[in-house]
């Protein structure tokens, strides 16, 4: 008899509670400190609760990984019952989080941790596909095989508002988001071997550069998959991402898609007004 697989995630995938409960995915919430005081994603901290700490002192709320220890425990309760875990985190060379897992999983029987190599539902939608495979019947290492041919075909990229945040955490240097913001100038975040490089900028009102952004993004959508499309945003105003939304919908294409609030990782990193059309394509996006 085959072993129950269970496709588990760091807060960082930033799926919504509705597809989190129809996948039955289990997820890790990501630790945040702000000030002298730590949360953890989508638990007791959100990104409003992020934009306002940084608009009333300046500085950014901190993010980090779970260490060794606390991936082991978290592993060890899953695998009690004998199930099997995939278990997927944020890119390598943006976090720590895939080493403490890779090393805590080790340790334990079972348990296949992937490096996504991306972010937000970049990686969100790398856990559906192994959803789709669980159901399938496929065993934690057919699954874990499958996502690694599939993940350098995941289009993921955002359109920032700001480079404020960006460089708050270093992330740009002092110039860059100088020349960004003296120009007007609005930068498209594209996920590229596992990191973020800056691709086209856009320069205008950000709602005319969101539906150029999305029409240039879905120009490579008939190479895609056609099951699900995320539109993931920071905005505050829910109209943008509906907006945006709309737009994918007339191209006919997509049979699911989703609009999400980013958590907390990508809302304290790139800001508020930050958004993104992410799907996986049939081919390698390099």
């Amino acid at each position: 008899m085959s072993k129950k697989v269970i496709i588990s995630c760091d807060s960082t995938a930033d799926l919504p509670k509705e597809l989190i409960e129809r996948y039955s995915i289990t997820v890790n919430p990501m630790p945040l400190t702000m000030g002298d005081k730590q949360y953890h994603d989508g638990i007791d901290v959100f990104p409003e609760d992020l934009f306002k700490f940084t608009r009333e002192t300046g500085e950014l709320a901190k993010t980090s990984a779970p260490n060794t220890a606390a991936y082991g425990d978290y592993f060890e309760a899953l695998t009690a019952d004998g199930s099997e875990v995939v278990h997927f985190c944020i890119s390598a060379s943006m976090s720590g989080s895939y080493n403490f897992a890779r090393i805590a999983a080790e340790d334990a029987d079972g348990v296949y941790v992937i490096d996504s190599a991306n972010l937000s539902t970049g990686i969100g939608l790398l856990v559906l596909k192994a959803c789709d495979y669980a159901a399938e019947g496929m065993s934690g290492a057919e699954i874990a095989e499958k996502i690694e041919q599939l993940k350098p075909c995941v289009d993921a990229s955002f359109v920032v508002d700001t480079l404020t945040f960006l460089h708050k955490g270093g992330r740009c240097t002092a110039v860059e988001m100088f020349g960004a913001n003296l120009l007007k100038l609005k930068p498209c975040i594209e996920v590229t071997n596992g990191a973020m490089d800056v691709g086209k900028k856009y320069r205008g009102k950000l709602h005319d550069i969101l539906k150029t952004y999305a029409d240039e993004r879905l120009a490579f959508a008939a190479d895609a998959h056609t099951d699900r499309v995320f539109v993931t945003s920071t905005c505050e105003d829910d109209a943008i991402p509906e907006a945006i939304a709309e737009q994918v919908r007339a191209t006919g294409i997509f049979d699911e898609i989703i609009v999400n609030k980013a958590g907390c990782t990508v809302s304290a990193h790139c800001g508020p007004d930050t958004l993104g059309v992410l799907f996986i394509r049939n081919s390698s996006k390099v």
